[in-house]
């Protein structure tokens, strides 16, 4: 099976060899919870998102992202941030790909569906905020929901 592995400031990292704009969404319920997938290629838990396909426009990609790996139907609502950190590299096992980290974080609310795992996802749930942090995830991925729950009121640029 394809794998991700993700380095962070590590001298045994592949040098990138690729950037691909992508998106992660940050889905709230009413009730506060976060919607969140456990990965199929890596385990670790993430909130959804991919890359952003040619011809589709960031929202378009976030929403479509939410959609494949989750089942729920949501609707962008804000912005977290912007994630270009060149000391994050995704590598690929499949490919030999090496991303430099390139991701821009949405919210947004869910307006249909119920939650469905996907060929990307090997779970997927409504988690209470208060739970999140118990959950085993990349440095990155913690990082970017931690923003969120911060909620400066201002998007974390970096």
């Amino acid at each position: 099976m394809a794998r991700r592995i993700d380095y962070y400031d590590d001298p045994d990292a592949p040098p990138a060899n690729s950037i691909v704009p992508s998106v992660n969404v940050v889905v709230v319920n009413d009730a506060g919870d976060i919607l969140m997938i456990r990965r199929s290629d890596n385990d670790n838990w993430a909130v959804p998102g991919g890359a952003i396909d040619r011809g589709e426009s960031l929202p378009q990609a976030a929403v479509r992202e939410t959609r494949e790996e989750t089942g729920i139907e949501c609707e962008i609502t804000g912005l977290v941030g912007i994630y270009t950190d060149p000391r994050h590299v995704i590598y690929y096992t499949s490919d030999g790909e090496a991303r430099q980290e390139f991701s821009i974080v949405l919210t947004a609310r869910p307006i249909g569906g119920r939650p469905t795992p996907s060929d990307e996802s090997r779970e997927v749930r409504w988690v209470p905020r208060d739970q999140v942090g118990a959950y085993p995830m990349d440095r990155s991925m913690r990082m970017r929901i931690e923003h969120y729950l911060a909620d400066t009121g201002r998007p974390h640029i970096g």
